[in-house]
């Protein structure tokens, strides 16, 4: 492992940048067949939401857990909730959902 000074670190946390943590939930009307059409338009949104720049990350979660899905958005907590409450999954009641406000550094992303 490379090691990482003192000036190296500091440098990196002067650039943090504040975003939203969004984790999704499943909620009992989740995995009905009512539910797949709603499942699938949150799914739509996503990707819009990924073409404005406001979901930086996206990660639908498929283990057999009540977690289906993290997101980091590019907004502050209070306007990911606004966004989050407009989903049509959420709205229907099919996902719950939590914002928590991070830091993270601009630049950062997943390996290809």
């Amino acid at each position: 492992m490379k090691e990482i000074s003192d000036e190296f670190m500091m440098q990196m946390i002067s650039q943090a940048k504040l975003y939203s943590v969004v984790l999704l939930r499943a909620s009992d009307n989740y995995g009905t067949p009512e539910s797949q059409p709603l499942v699938w338009e949150h799914a739509r949104r996503n990707f819009a939401l990924r073409e404005e720049g406001l979901l930086a990350v996206v990660c639908p979660i498929s283990d057999e857990t009540e977690l289906k899905g993290m997101g980091i958005f590019n907004a502050d907590v209070d306007q990911t909730r606004l966004i989050m409450e407009g989903d049509p999954a959420v709205k229907a009641g099919i996902f719950t959902f939590e914002v928590h406000s991070a830091r993270s550094f601009p630049g950062d992303c997943l390996p290809k």
